[in-house]
């Protein structure tokens, strides 16, 4: 592909919410990461940077500054500064088109600045509002900042991962706030199928703390009836045996056995059948019990063998087994080519980019990478802001001289 940054990509499928308009305010990674999967699935997604150096999420990244090309892809950048007056106006009439309006602000701050969702929603009954916060937009904590790890600490995610002797980790990755976007997208389209047959929009509350609840399985389940507050456990899940990650003579793999049918197997492919009908072992409460001994035993039999014999062995008895992927094992494994899991980017300033494809993969109407990150701030403000801005309003280059976009 040669075309210029932010073009459409030709040939690409417009996905199904092709017919919907998205605006995008906020900032860093709630926020914008709701917008980037609406926009994957087609829905034209129209972010609001303010003027000068926009998102902060344009220099982020390790070794280089790529992270925006993924999470503004199939966005269109207007640059307004919400703070003054004449954005504000500009950004309701900007509004007034869209379907959806997603933003990430502390609570409040919308409202200070004349958005208030409750106006917004008077003005245009089908309009749909998202709104992502570290705890809501009630309670007493509503308005403090939350970022996602706080959420992910409030919510029973820390303090469930690392090693037991050792503080809290982190799970490498924002989850915290990619959990409430996903949450935030979710309820946009419930909200959506509701305004089919209601044609009246209404606001979707999505707090980062309780996102991150909403994953955690049983943990307050288990406390409420039998006082079980669950600790920090390493590579295991306790009770669930076996499954852990083994060391082997040149790396690591990863075998989840716990099944009574798949631990069968699991015996006869390390050469000890009779394990699974050994009374320590026998049934899932028995092998939980004795979770230590049992991957003893298996990394007694892993630690002599390479990695890819025991996955092999793995795969010929039908015991689910994996290795620990790395970026470059992605980029080469079949899987992912075959399901095109991770695709290429013609990008004029990173020459060989590659990100991950648009997901779910859907088999009518499937979302696609369609154009660029937006290089520029601002860039498509011609073409939005044109639309919008009449003979009586000052001109596009009268509202940057003053700094209003």
């Amino acid at each position: 592909m040669t075309e210029e940054p932010g073009a459409p990509q030709s040939g690409r499928p417009a996905g199904p919410l092709a017919d919907l308009r998205v605006v995008e305010m906020g900032q860093l990674i709630a926020g914008p990461f709701c917008g980037q999967l609406l926009g994957d699935v087609g829905a034209e997604v129209i972010k609001i940077e303010p003027p000068g150096a926009g998102d902060p999420m344009r220099v982020w990244g390790q070794g280089a500054p790529v992270w925006w090309q993924v999470i503004a892809r199939n966005k269109k950048s207007v640059s307004l500064d919400l703070r003054q007056s004449e954005g504000q106006a500009i950004a309701r009439r900007l509004i007034a088109t869209a379907d959806i309006l997603v933003e990430n602000f502390r609570p409040g701050v919308l409202e200070s600045w004349g958005l208030a969702p409750q106006a917004l929603r008077a003005a245009d009954p089908r309009l749909i509002v998202v709104r992502m916060s570290g705890y809501g937009q009630t309670g007493p904590y509503a308005g403090r900042a939350g970022f996602g790890g706080i959420g992910e600490a409030m919510g029973g995610w820390r303090h469930i991962v690392g090693e037991p002797d050792r503080p809290p980790s982190r799970m490498g990755v924002s989850i915290g706030d990619s959990l409430a976007a996903t949450y935030g997208c979710l309820g946009a389209l419930a909200a959506l199928h509701d305004r089919n047959s209601t044609g009246l929009g209404q606001i979707v509350d999505s707090a980062l703390y309780e996102a991150v609840l909403q994953v955690m399985e049983a943990l307050v389940a288990e406390y409420s009836v039998a006082g079980v507050v669950r600790g920090r456990s390493g590579s295991i899940l306790p009770g669930i045996a076996p499954s852990n990650v083994y060391r082997c003579a040149d790396g690591e793999l990863l075998i989840a056995a716990n099944g009574d049918g798949v631990f069968t197997r699991l015996c006869a492919a390390v050469g000890r059948p009779e394990l699974a009908t050994d009374p320590r072992f026998e049934t899932h409460a028995a092998r939980g019990a004795r979770q230590a001994d049992l991957d003893a035993l298996i990394g007694a039999w892993t630690a002599s063998r390479s990695v890819a014999d025991i996955e092999a062995t793995m795969i010929e008895h039908g015991v689910p087994a994996g290795r620990i992927f790395t970026a470059p094992q992605m980029l080469a494994d079949p899987q992912f080519q075959a399901r095109e899991a991770i695709i290429p980017v013609d990008h004029p300033d990173w020459p060989g980019l590659e990100m991950q494809n648009v997901f779910p993969k859907l088999s009518r109407t499937p979302g696609s990478v369609r154009t660029l990150a937006p290089h520029e701030v601002g860039q498509h403000n011609a073409e939005i802001l044109g639309e919008i801005l009449g003979p009586g309003d000052p001109s596009l280059e009268d509202l940057a001289a003053r700094g209003v976009i």
